[in-house]
């Protein structure tokens, strides 16, 4: 009698796990095969209760698993696909009606994008609720959503940014310090001894950094050299680069007074700078 009891349980019990292995698995299927399209979700009007919630108010839910663990770092440039919606399921972007994936620094977006895409791994698929105070605030103008907006974001890839340097906060004693108070370091030698003048146009491949490790401009990092007339640049590039040769590559520590100052114009950097440079040419 034992026996068949023992028997019934074990066979209500397999019973109960294969009856939910099937949901489980097409869980997964549905996941897997989600793709993204530019009509409001059913959940646009609000973030569900299994939605992960962070202290900024970000809300996110994972779409589609994506592959590996590395995740994007603010600095880095990332490529997506994505389509937005104001909360009554309005659509106001998407690169899939343009066809066309948009690649940008993270930093250089609105904080709830910047927060939510350091999430995600590449492949992946997330819906955000981005709060205003995150978005475009509340009450935003020019032609921008207000309030909390709705975005699914494919993310394609991610294009590390260049690292800032160990000695990044403060040149080493083995620089070459001028009478202006310019400090650089050779990295790599160049080819030749000619070198630029100040009226010289040339072509480079940089990275800027503040003293704490903030990236703040890299031709690298959007793959385009930048070309410009020596003599219209900061004190600092211009007596930099005129130590340099066709093919050199130095790091230049720019104290304030020979960059954008202590109180610098909207937009550019304080305090001393530092920049690794690649001399490509001159003329």
């Amino acid at each position: 009698m034992s026996a068949i009891s023992l028997g019934g349980i074990f066979a209500q019990e397999q019973e109960a796990v294969t009856s939910e292995a099937p949901s489980a698995v097409e869980g997964k299927k549905e996941e897997a095969m989600f793709t993204m399209s530019t009509t409001a979700p059913a959940d646009v009007a609000a973030a569900p209760a299994d939605a992960e919630k962070s202290a900024t108010g970000l809300a996110s839910k994972m779409l589609k698993k994506g592959s590996g663990s590395v995740k994007p770092l603010a600095a880095d440039t990332v490529t997506v696909h994505y389509c937005g919606w104001t909360l009554d399921g309005k659509k106001f972007d998407s690169s899939l009606d343009r066809g066309q994936p948009t690649s940008f620094p993270l930093q250089n977006v609105i904080a709830g994008w910047t927060e939510g895409l350091q999430l995600m791994t590449e492949g992946e698929i997330r819906r955000f609720w981005i709060p205003g105070k995150l978005a475009y605030g509340d009450e935003a103008g020019g032609g921008r959503p207000s309030g909390t907006l709705v975005f699914d974001v494919e993310l394609l890839s991610i294009k590390s940014a260049p690292k800032a340097p160990a000695d990044v906060a403060a040149a080493p004693a083995d620089a070459v310090k001028s009478a202006t108070g310019l400090a650089s370091k050779l990295l790599s030698a160049g080819k030749g001894n000619d070198k630029p003048t100040a009226s010289s146009v040339v072509t480079v491949h940089y990275s800027g950094w503040t003293t704490d490790g903030k990236l703040f401009d890299s031709s690298v990092e959007r793959g385009v050299p930048a070309t410009f007339a020596l003599n219209r640049v900061i004190p600092g590039w211009q007596e930099g680069v005129q130590l340099m040769s066709a093919g050199e590559k130095r790091r230049l520590w720019i104290p304030a007074d020979l960059a954008y100052g202590e109180n610098p114009p909207p937009g550019a950097p304080k305090g001393m700078l530092v920049f690794d440079v690649e001399l490509i040419e001159f003329k």
